[in-house]
């Protein structure tokens, strides 16, 4: 599948430590890497459909102190889709009042009818991308329908609604930006952990060091400003066992590299 690495902080924090060790990852998740340093509603995102390990752009790019207060890091196995920047985590979109969305995501979804329809307006071949714009969709409408645009509580509302339907026998590991409100959602154990530190929390799929790495609350969405937690959603239960064939099933293919 994908990696996930993610900070919400109250200052701004060297990165590189725990970039280098994410990145290193790639050796088992080599089909394309992005990142996003995010500044409040401006967002800066950078990704290449290569190796992260052996791109030399992103080896320049962690040769020099990298700062932040929001960042987001994917590294992408691919089960569907070719090996193209297009189909590379992180995925932005913008809603009607000009809010920028970011978002990194592992996981699959196997049956979501609503994502369907999407199919022919996405730049990638992605469900992940599908995902975003089907958030933002909603966001919109919502919007149009209330006369108004939505506030940090109702944003997140709406979006813990989305996440207890998308996630019911998918899996939907994913974080989310959208310039006020980090959004953290879990729904396979082992697969998602946090650190908690005074100048913010970091998100890993795995431990990247040996600090006290904890795992992140299951089926539950969760948002954070500054690193703190200030909206718990539903506990939906939807939890994602591995099965093999479903991925058979959507015509692709997975490498279990848990144990190498």
């Amino acid at each position: 599948m994908c990696e996930l690495f993610g900070f919400s902080g109250n200052t701004y924090q060297e990165m590189n430590d725990y970039l280098d060790v994410f990145y290193s990852h790639s050796v088992r998740h080599p089909h394309g890497w992005g990142l996003a340093i995010l500044d409040g509603k401006v967002s800066r995102v950078e990704k290449e459909s290569k190796q992260a390990s052996r791109s030399f752009y992103l080896a320049e790019r962690l040769s020099e102190p990298i700062y932040a207060r929001t960042c987001l890091a994917h590294i992408r196995y691919a089960t569907v889709g070719e090996m193209k920047r297009n189909n590379c985590n992180p995925y932005r979109w913008v809603d009607r009042y000009g809010r920028t969305w970011t978002m990194i995501h592992n996981g699959t979804i196997f049956n979501y009818e609503p994502l369907n329809q999407y199919k022919k307006v996405q730049e990638g071949e992605t469900d992940s991308e599908r995902v975003l714009l089907y958030i933002v969709d909603a966001i919109n409408r919502k919007e149009i329908e209330l006369g108004k645009e939505l506030n940090q509580k109702e944003r997140f509302e709406l979006l813990d609604t989305l996440v207890c339907d998308v996630s019911r026998g998918n899996k939907l590991n994913l974080i989310i930006y959208d310039g006020d409100n980090f959004y953290v959602h879990t729904n396979e154990a082992h697969t998602l952990h946090q650190l908690e530190t005074p100048e913010g929390r970091y998100f890993s799929t795995k431990p990247l060091s040996d600090e006290d790495w904890q795992p992140v609350p299951l089926t539950q969405l969760l948002a954070y400003q500054d690193g703190e937690l200030v909206y718990q959603g539903t506990k939906h239960h939807h939890e994602y066992i591995f099965n093999a064939d479903q991925f058979k099933s959507i015509g692709g293919e997975f490498i279990d590299f848990s144990n190498l």
